[in-house]
């Protein structure tokens, strides 16, 4: 049956230096092999872009190993399996696993753990939803907020990104816990919705004036959590304002992730000392355990519609190239999807 299908692929080409362009990724296509016993074949219905799949283009150590070139990128994904000769898995079911941008991922019996396949149920959410708050930036946001930043009611939670994935999560739950919270976003129309549709306190728009200035007015007694999606000046500025045992939570640095010239730390570090504060990084994969007790609890809020979640799909996986650069051009609202197939 697969030797009649043809896989559509994205690999890798050569390491961007900056921002990637198309030169760096390669179009292939080859046919199925047939399955042996153990293998599971994921058609991709859809895809996760997320800001981390920049640092993966590049060499060197991380906590996860690079996308070697010529290697199809590595992404989440939500599909449909198509075939099996695996009995946990039966054709028609929904999946969410580590699948790549290509149109199907044959998943191999060894490597059923390292891709992370289970299957989802989709009265729980949507499809995209899975890639959202149910997904990958939900639990980043989730374990990220309640284990690093441990919230407690009456604080104040400052998160930047706040009109992204992981930043929407994290601001609706801070609120849920009854903190406080101000986002930090690019626009009039992204901190409107943030305020008015998620419900946080305020929202400073980052393009409009100096963050200092919406930081004096929106946190006058100043911030408790921090939840770093951005890194750089923003991150400096957000220092300045810390209380007494703060919690800073890096989870990203979008704004450093395409420099061509070396990261810039926090030139206000000294601030942690003075506040006897915290400063911890955070990588989701070592909450893996624990995502069935996140995604039932989130689900919940979704259910009750405590929470909301925002995804902004483009079709076509051809599209990839430039519907990637839209995570750093600051066009996506919401968590971006790019749809490979109906």
């Amino acid at each position: 049956m697969t030797t009649t299908l043809v896989n559509h692929q994205i690999r890798l080409a050569a390491r961007p230096v900056g921002l990637p362009t198309r030169a760096n990724w390669r179009f292939t296509s080859e046919p199925l092999p047939e399955l042996v016993d153990g293998d599971v074949l994921v058609q991709t219905l859809y895809l996760s872009l997320d800001p981390a799949m920049r640092g993966w283009m590049n060499e060197g150590r991380s906590y996860i190993p690079p996308v070697g070139i010529d290697e199809v990128m590595r992404a989440g994904g939500i599909g449909r399996v198509v075939a099996s000769r695996n009995p946990d898995f039966a054709v028609g079911e929904h999946v969410s696993a580590g699948l790549g941008v290509q149109e199907y991922a044959l998943i191999h019996a060894a490597e059923l753990k390292r891709s992370g396949l289970f299957k989802i149920d989709l009265a729980a959410g949507t499809p995209t939803q899975w890639l959202n708050v149910l997904g990958m930036p939900g639990m980043t946001g989730y374990f990220g907020l309640m284990d690093v930043g441990q919230p407690k009611a009456g604080e104040t939670v400052v998160v930047s990104g706040a009109a992204g994935a992981v930043g929407q999560t994290v601001g609706q739950l801070a609120k849920i816990v009854g903190c406080r919270v101000v986002g930090i976003a690019g626009g009039t129309a992204k901190c409107s919705w943030v305020v008015e549709e998620l419900g946080f306190d305020a929202c400073i728009d980052y393009k409009a004036g100096p963050v200092r200035d919406g930081l004096k007015q929106h946190c006058p007694n100043g911030v408790d959590i921090y939840f770093d999606n951005v890194g750089g000046e923003i991150l400096d500025t957000v220092l300045t304002r810390i209380n007494r045992k703060a919690r800073i939570v890096i989870c990203g640095a979008i704004s450093q992730y395409n420099n061509t010239t070396p990261v810039k730390g926090p030139a206000n570090y000294l601030s942690l000392l003075v506040n006897r504060a915290r400063m911890e990084g955070m990588v989701v994969f070592d909450y893996a355990d624990r995502y069935p007790q996140a995604i039932a609890e989130l689900a919940g809020y979704l259910r009750t519609g405590r929470m909301k979640s925002k995804e902004m799909v483009v079709s076509g996986l051809d599209t990839f190239p430039e519907t990637l650069l839209k995570l750093f051009n600051g066009e996506n609202f919401g968590k971006l999807v790019l749809k490979v197939a109906d």
